[in-house]
């Protein structure tokens, strides 16, 4: 299965399906999460054969209109991640508080090393 697919079913039920790759589309009810890849580890074989798993550095957002409220739903998404035995989920570090100037959205970021 497709990270994509992977990250998006176990995030889907903290923001009601509200999780999108890379940006949400202009209008998004909030809270809603986001989610890039940023790159991951890759595995090479001596002999070049095909790895059974793929790893990726997975970036989660958390937006909301409040502080208390972006940082709460980034630590349920941290939790969910970690949860996800389908994911074999690491942190790799605190999440990150950001503001949004132009939507004035409060957010929060964290960095996962997955692996499907």
């Amino acid at each position: 299965m497709k990270v994509d697919v992977q990250i998006k079913s176990v995030l889907a039920s903290l923001v009601g399906d509200r999780v999108y790759p890379d940006v949400a589309p202009e209008g998004t009810l909030r809270p809603y999460l986001t989610y890039q890849q940023t790159g991951g580890d890759a595995l090479n074989y001596l002999e070049g054969g095909i790895p059974g798993k793929r790893n990726a550095r997975i970036q989660v957002n958390a937006w909301a209109d409040t502080r208390l409220a972006a940082s709460e739903l980034s630590e349920q998404a941290e939790d969910a991640l970690r949860l996800a035995a389908s994911l074999q989920a690491k942190v790799l570090g605190a999440r990150v508080s950001i503001y949004e100037e132009d939507t004035k959205l409060r957010g929060a970021r964290q960095a996962f090393s997955v692996w499907y």
